[in-house]
């Protein structure tokens, strides 16, 4: 007789065994709302990850990082390398409103929308297609290698490395485009040395992750299950466990049992084999399995469903619950100073930048009565259309003249252009250093403005 699997305990993790050995979990498959919900959602997560390369805007990838060239192309937007501190507020800002929907909604990215839990649903159908159902995989797991065991498991292996390959090649292209991914598939791999160990690091760290770490990734990797119990309270929606309406278990029919059969049904399909019963723990993601494993079977033996439910622990405590608390107030204050600090630094940013730097070598020269500043521009086009860019220069006196780009520098397609300038003023009217302004005007409208200071000889 097979050994049945332990109870979960809270006293100690569930996929690891007494000496330290991993536990495999064959997490049994379920139906209901949730599972639908969520299989369509993951549908949606996944064609968004492959179509963004394909759909293009304003000629570039919805979603291009192009590290190569130091642009950063965004739904239409393009951003150089010198625009990438904006990325410090997308990036805070992501991780604000991750800690902001926990406090309101328990895990609910984890269950339902981070990438490491929609890619393992995928894995586990790879499971069920290769290996069957949860009760024959786990015999197949405790049974002697043999040939149809062998079979099995190269099919499932050769799957997930499939897999693994693909989503790693589709995350390349996000780097170098979908045109030029192609050209590097079809060249030898020396040719394209960094691509290929990047792609084939990324496919093994993913086949590693589906064949064998899988929830291990959430209960010991992820810091993000230890960081839930300072961001929710008892008022933040989690899954759990209706004790009032459960306890005490037994069997339909028990005089003065509950509702719970203590069927075990919830603890077979959860994915990282816990029992929700024993109250919200580190390793529940929220992903719901649980309820709608529970739902089933309180509609079989036709009692109410939600004794596994999405609540706040004040709503199972038969308590209201508020959802406009302390911690709510001042989260909702940050996102919106945030936002408005995000909205004033993006107003600054122009479809051109302007670099101006004074020659290297001496600052000026004096020959035949006149005095020489030579200045270096550089004007770089953030657009996807070429551009011309008009300089003109104001203050120092009326005698200032200057050369190097009288009659515009047009720009290509998130081009750059330098040119050299040359500013000449007769000694005479040189008056200490007077300050002057280089004005840039590109055709599209955006006007630039760079202050300097024309120097030379100071005449006592």
């Amino acid at each position: 007789m097979m050994e049945a699997p332990p109870r979960p305990s809270r006293e100690s993790v569930t996929t690891i065994n007494d000496d330290g050995s991993r536990r495999f979990i064959h997490p049994s498959a379920v139906s209901g709302r949730f599972a639908n919900w969520r299989a369509i959602l993951a549908l949606v997560l996944t064609a968004t990850y492959f179509a963004l390369p394909w759909i293009r805007i304003n000629g570039h990838p919805a979603l291009f990082l192009d590290v190569a060239h130091r642009q950063f192309h965004y739904f239409g937007l393009t951003f150089l390398g010198q625009d990438i501190w904006i990325a410090f507020f997308v990036l805070s800002g992501l991780g604000f409103c991750l800690f902001y929907v926990t406090a309101l909604l328990g895990r609910v990215w984890c269950g339902w929308a981070c990438p490491q839990t929609v890619f393992l649903d995928f894995a586990r159908r790879i499971d069920r297609w290769c290996e069957g159902d949860a009760t024959t995989r786990r015999k197949l797991h405790r049974t002697p290698s043999s040939f149809g065991k062998t079979i099995r498991r190269f099919a499932k292996h050769s799957l997930y490395a499939l897999v693994s390959l693909l989503l790693a090649h589709v995350l390349l292209s996000y780097f170098v485009s979908l045109p030029r991914l192609y050209t590097m598939m079809t060249q030898a791999p020396g040719e394209n040395w960094g691509a290929f160990v990047f792609v084939f690091l990324i496919a093994g760290a993913l086949w590693f992750d589906l064949a064998w770490f899988r929830e291990q990734f959430c209960i010991v990797l992820c810091p993000y299950g230890r960081l839930q119990s300072a961001l929710i309270d008892s008022d933040s929606l989690v899954v759990g466990y209706d004790t009032q309406r459960g306890e005490p278990r037994g069997r339909k029919g028990t005089e003065g049992a509950g509702d719970c059969v203590d069927c075990l049904r919830c603890v077979q399909v959860c994915p990282t084999g816990i029992d929700i019963r024993q109250g919200l723990q580190m390793e529940c993601i929220g992903c719901t399995a649980c309820i709608d494993a529970c739902d089933s079977v309180m509609t079989k033996i036709k009692r109410p469903t939600g004794l596994i439910r999405y609540d706040s622990r004040h709503g199972f405590a038969g308590k209201p619950t508020r959802w406009l608390r302390p911690r709510i107030l001042l989260y909702t204050a940050l996102a919106l100073f945030g936002a408005a600090a995000l909205t004033a630094a993006t107003s600054t940013l122009k479809s051109a930048a302007v670099g101006l730097t004074r020659v290297t070598g001496i600052p000026y020269v004096v020959e035949n009565g006149v005095v020489r500043n030579q200045f270096l521009v550089r004007l770089q086009n953030k657009r996807n259309a070429p551009v011309t860019f008009q300089i003109a220069i104001a203050g120092g006196p009326p005698s200032l003249r200057w050369s190097g780009a009288e009659g515009g520098v047009p720009v290509g397609s998130l081009g750059e252009e330098m040119r050299t300038l040359v500013l000449t003023l007769p000694r005479a009217d040189l008056q200490g250093e007077p300050p002057i302004r280089f004005r840039i005007t590109s055709s599209d409208g955006t006007v630039i403005e760079k202050p300097a200071t024309f120097l030379g000889p100071i005449i006592p």
